[in-house]
């Protein structure tokens, strides 16, 4: 096709992902390109707010073959990890293009058709590995319109000197409304509001690959569903921390409230509660917008996967989406999808 180029596998995201899945298609000497959105290394992590340290960072996993070496556990993680990133990209000479915008990925017969702002490529493959963090999520509820306050959601979250004397409501029951909270209540009036009551564990981490909670994601995305999150069905870690603020009743939520009002929120027994700020740590959803040409959607909402193999288009493998969200689960589900992929391409390379 004029003004296509042919190449063997595209990556889309040079995440933890991403880069995982490259790192082990160039070792397997297979022809590739990596197209990343950002404007720089480091996926989701270049976004995270500054007050976030790398001491309290759960789940950062190294990447293979070149272990994550920072000591100080004080630097914000938004320069060490996309640090990390750069130089791995750098040193393993991986194949990565940026900024590129994906726009679309559709079926082009033989080859599967990449469309973005850098050009079109037919793949053989394709492994997406977009994540979540350009598509937070906003639930909503009756007069949400008529508040006077500010509104944000966790992506726009840049610390807590912002929030200094105002009465804040924290919105979410997993781990990034645990670290709000901590911070925002040294500077200001807080209110916790989950729609589940959260369920701390007895350990200091969040176990993020629990068999249990990886079991129940997988078998959601085996039927169609969309997948949910494995870090909230593990538990919230029980950190020093965390355990000091439950005792200043800092982590003691109310159930979820039922309209927002121009100065606050009302639940339905009556009760209200003032606010200056809701800020909504209600967590993202799967960045697939650009797969819709294939029509993999189920009717559940979710798409169909089989290990990290769409099952509508085994040419298409997703990973971060589901089961493997978890930086080590992403790991394992690059390597994984790169072995499959692989072996595909080189079985296609045979055919006349």
């Amino acid at each position: 096709m004029v003004g296509v180029e042919d190449i063997d596998v595209v990556v889309i995201g040079a995440g933890q992902a991403g880069l995982t899945g490259s790192y082990h298609l160039q070792r397997a000497g297979i022809d590739h390109v990596v197209l990343d959105h950002g404007d720089g290394p480091g996926g989701a992590w270049r976004h995270r707010w500054p007050s976030l340290r790398l001491g309290g960072v759960h789940g950062i996993h190294d990447l293979p073959g070149s272990p994550l070496r920072e000591a100080d556990g004080a630097r914000p993680a938004a320069e060490v990890v996309p640090e990390y990133f750069g130089t791995y990209e750098y040193e393993q000479e991986l194949p990565v293009l940026r900024p590129v915008k994906v726009d679309a990925v559709r079926d082009g017969g033989e080859r599967l058709l990449v469309d973005s702002s850098a050009g079109t490529w037919a793949a053989r493959a394709v492994l997406n590995a977009t994540g979540t963090w350009e598509n937070p999520f906003w639930p909503h509820y009756p007069g949400q319109s008529s508040f006077a306050g500010r509104q944000l959601h966790t992506a726009g979250y840049r610390g807590p000197e912002e929030f200094r004397g105002r009465r804040v409501i924290v919105v979410g029951g997993g781990i990034s409304a645990v670290e709000h909270l901590l911070e925002i209540a040294d500077v200001a009036e807080t209110t916790w509001v989950t729609r589940r009551p959260p369920e701390f564990t007895d350990a200091e981490f969040t176990p993020v690959d629990g068999r249990a909670a990886v079991a129940e994601v997988e078998r959601r995305v085996r039927l169609g569903l969309p997948p949910g999150s494995v870090v909230s069905a593990t538990g919230l870690p029980n950190t020093p921390a965390v355990r000091a603020a439950r005792e200043r009743g800092v982590l003691n939520p109310l159930p979820m409230f039922e309209r927002i009002t121009a100065d606050g929120v009302e639940w339905a027994d009556g009760r209200s509660r003032h606010a200056d700020v809701i800020l909504w740590a209600t967590g993202f959803r799967p960045v697939i917008a650009h797969l819709a040409p294939l029509h993999l959607r189920e009717p559940g909402g979710g798409i169909r996967v089989a290990g990290t193999r769409a099952v509508a288009e085994p040419r298409l493998h997703l990973v971060g989406y589901g089961p493997s969200a978890s930086t080590i689960g992403a790991n394992r589900a690059g390597r994984a999808a790169a072995r499959e992929i692989t072996e595909f391409v080189r079985e296609r390379s045979r055919k006349p």
